[in-house]
């Protein structure tokens, strides 16, 4: 028996002796024993405590076992607890019907000590696999999800510090980003995934010539158009990838410099057709680097960034977004601060 753990099981039968017996017999296993004398009390326990095995009676008043059974799968506590039957009843219709409600066993009656000790301590065991895959499942998703996020900012940042820009603001932008797609709406686990993805908004950038991204002065046009594909090159580079977190940040990649008005790339799209994460992207790029030094241009004064948003309201910026954005100015001011170069 796998000690590492005292497994609690639900015992239900209208009989007390036959409960008593079942009680003598486990008694010096690792278990954790209550007790039901219905099918009613029994659905009512499973519905209020987790239970690793069920052991339940058949032929009992009010709702009989098949029933009680069919009730304690529909619960949250129940679906994925195992159950078995205690029956005298070995016919093959009556075993049919209790598989087809959801119990994995059966124990007959008059009961046998050995078999009945055999059944509980197998079908924990395989209780406890399955709760211990589950948990090692779930930690290595984790652990995988993890290691996205972390090279998703590594590769975001290597993509900044070639235009001699610092980590600190694709971290600005990441939360400048969760602040407005919670305010917009968007469920939290989209805002923080959205969030997560928004550094990679310039990796495209690795694919621009140095001469061109670090120019000191305006760019001419052959230039222009030669910075503009970064947007299509960081698409390219993460829209093979099936992962969510990978899918997101090619739509960031490809979004972030369109434009409400249609005069963004490189699509050209216009207003709301634009996906909410470029236009997010948008505004917090620009306010991220006005109010940043950059090699071509020292940074902002405040007044002027705000000046220029409230001006370009509807033309670069949805203004929807400009709205959240002076209404929660303070949050996004606390963001920029903590987070300074």
């Amino acid at each position: 028996m796998v000690d590492t753990k005292k497994f609690k099981v639900l015992v239900v039968d209208d009989t007390t002796r036959n409960i008593q017996l079942v009680a003598s017999i486990l008694s010096q296993r690792n278990i954790e024993l209550a007790f039901a004398t219905t099918g009613e009390k029994a659905v009512e326990l499973v519905e209020e405590h987790y239970y690793d095995l069920v052991l339940l009676d058949v032929m009992m008043p009010g709702i009989d076992g098949y029933e009680a059974c069919r009730r304690i799968k529909k619960l949250p506590f129940g679906e994925h607890t195992p159950v078995i039957f205690l029956t005298a009843k070995t016919d093959q219709d009556s075993l049919i019907e209790g598989f087809d409600c959801g119990g994995i066993d059966y124990i007959t009656k008059p009961f046998n000590q050995r078999e009945l000790i055999a059944r509980v301590e197998t079908h924990l065991k395989l209780k406890d696999y399955e709760t211990n895959l589950e948990k090692k499942v779930n930690e290595l998703t984790h652990e995988i999800e993890a290691t996205q996020r972390e090279i998703i900012f590594t590769m975001g940042a290597i993509g900044e510090t070639r235009s001699k820009e610092t980590g600190n603001h694709v971290k600005r932008v990441a939360k400048y980003c969760y602040i407005f797609a919670t305010e917009y709406g968007l469920a939290d686990s989209e805002a923080r995934l959205f969030s997560e993805a928004s550094p990679m908004h310039d990796i495209g950038k690795v694919g621009i010539p140095d001469s061109i991204l670090n120019k000191p002065g305006k760019l001419d046009a052959d230039e222009w158009e030669i910075m503009k594909t970064h947007a299509e090159i960081g698409y390219d580079m993460l829209k093979v990838s099936e992962r969510p977190l990978m899918k997101a940040a090619a739509t960031v990649a490809l979004t972030h410099h369109e434009k409400f008005d249609g005069s963004g790339y490189p699509a050209g799209t216009v207003g709301k057709e634009i996906h909410i994460y470029g236009r997010i992207l948008a505004l917090c790029d620009v306010f991220d680097a006005l109010g940043s030094d950059r090699c071509y241009k020292k940074a902002w004064p405040d007044d002027k960034i705000w000046a220029l948003i409230k001006e370009q309201r509807g033309k670069h910026f949805d203004p929807d977004l400009v709205d959240i954005f002076f209404d929660k100015l303070d949050q996004f001011l606390t963001v920029r601060e903590s987070l300074r170069d």
